[in-house]
């Protein structure tokens, strides 16, 4: 029987870019699975991620599984524990607060200058989120968060679009994304009554009327009712979350 050759033919173009973009499609897969079940508590905070119980649960390779872990690390949900594998990210109070403080600086002031700098196209595309948005907000289920979670962010961001800077953009989103956890757990606290929808008319309405001032305000309030919520009830101990790392802890 004859020997196969030891150099192997290499892939064409397109089968490298067909197994490129397979294993990129698996990363993406499991990257947002992991993602949601981070932000919907079933990985629960300061658990540890073992990659071989991981495979079984998500289905993918040991390699895949790592490509989506670091992503997860960049966005602040995932800590890399150096040679000793990865954890979810604990649920930290002054974490909270902080994260609360930078939204506020930054994104009050992306608004201003949005409202200020945005021409008819802004106020098209602010328009066209807000209906949206609009026309799926109501009490949500739990299933339901992650599709009202994507229009509230494209909202936001319509928001700031008229504003020049894109590192503006690019951070505010990795905020926004690590901030969806603690809105998460929020939604659920006992007599929860925020009317998210009236709020985000009013600023739609005042970013529409020019009123840059009077929206960054209605803004600000809107970005810290959740985190002040969300506190009080840990400080008064009517909720306790998985993982919370207290102030005094930390």
């Amino acid at each position: 029987m004859a020997k196969r050759p030891f150099i192997q033919r290499p892939l064409t173009a397109d089968a490298e870019g067909a197994v490129g973009h397979a294993s990129r499609t698996l990363t993406e897969q499991a990257y947002a699975e992991l993602r949601a079940d981070i932000i919907e508590g079933r990985l629960l905070p300061g658990s540890k991620l073992r990659i071989e119980h991981l495979r079984q649960t998500y289905g993918v390779g040991a390699g895949t599984l790592r490509e989506a872990l670091t992503r997860l690390v960049s966005d602040a949900l995932v800590t890399a524990e150096g040679q000793r594998g990865f954890r979810v990210s604990p649920i930290a109070i002054d974490d909270l607060e902080d994260l609360t403080r930078l939204r506020v600086h930054i994104e009050t002031q992306a608004l201003r200058d949005s409202i200020r700098h945005g021409g008819e196209d802004w106020r098209a595309r602010l328009r066209a989120s807000y209906e949206e948005l609009s026309s799926f907000e109501r009490p949500l289920s739990r299933p339901e968060r992650g599709a009202w979670e994507m229009m509230n962010q494209r909202f936001h961001e319509a928001l700031l679009a008229g504003q020049p800077s894109p590192w503006t953009q690019k951070v505010l989103r990795l905020l926004s994304r690590h901030g969806e956890r603690y809105r998460c757990y929020a939604m659920d606290l006992p007599g929860m009554t925020r009317d998210v929808h009236a709020e985000h008319t009013e600023i739609f309405e005042l970013a529409m009327a020019g009123q840059d001032a009077r929206a960054a305000l209605a803004l600000e309030a809107h970005i810290c009712a959740t985190p002040h919520q969300l506190l009080k009830a840990l400080r008064e101990g009517l909720v306790l979350l998985p993982g919370v790392v207290s102030e005094e802890a930390v």
